[in-house]
């Protein structure tokens, strides 16, 4: 791109720049510093599960669109993702347990909640070992490690190697997939009460 020294010349050319490479820069905002888990570090987190195949609830995609909202549909079943900044948990700090909204499994405890300045919900740690299971996805043309609901497959959203001790992991996840039960005392478990 040619970038004159007039602004409307330099604006013009934004504009007719391809839109395939401005929606590209949108989609890769999740992705902070670059860094995606490496190999060893998701071999070292849980077993790598191939696709959906290994969960154990299988609907079919008619079950699942009578089940699921819209976005909630185009997100956990087609890799969807939605804006930063608009969903429901970005800023959330009550105390408690964030659940899979397509079958209610639990997959992130508040304590570990954190603000990443993403836009997403982001998390430290999942709430168990086995509550996350991971994939590679190659969708912009370099792999980052996707992480979905082990018990049912929905796609939640990626894990990256930069984020706060003790793990630092960045579980960065779409609110819509999401559904916080709060705590019924108040309090964070394992946690200051600083979950962001």
């Amino acid at each position: 791109m040619d970038v004159s020294s007039s602004s409307t010349g330099f604006s013009s050319k934004i504009r007719s720049a391809p839109w395939s490479l401005l929606v590209a820069l949108l989609a890769t905002s999740c992705l902070g510093s670059g860094q995606e888990v490496g190999r060893e570090g998701v071999e070292r987190m849980a077993v790598k599960q191939a696709g959906r195949s290994s969960c154990v609830i299988q609907k079919s995609d008619e079950a699942w669109r009578a089940e699921l909202t819209p976005e909630q549909y185009r997100i956990a079943r087609e890799k969807g993702t939605e804006p930063p900044f608009t969903g429901k948990y970005w800023n959330t700090k009550t105390p408690g347990t964030y659940h899979c909204a397509a079958c209610g499994a639990p997959l992130f405890d508040s304590s570990t909640k954190y603000d990443s300045g993403s836009g997403w919900p982001s998390f430290f740690q999942p709430a168990s070992e086995g509550a996350v299971a991971y994939d590679t996805d190659y969708s912009l043309l370099i792999p980052r490690t996707e992480i979905l609901c082990a018990r049912c497959g929905a796609h939640l959203g990626h894990v990256f190697d930069d984020g706060p001790p003790p793990t630092g992991r960045r579980y960065c996840v779409n609110s819509a997939v999401l559904h916080l039960e709060p705590r019924t005392d108040g309090t964070p478990r394992g946690g200051d009460g600083n979950d962001g």
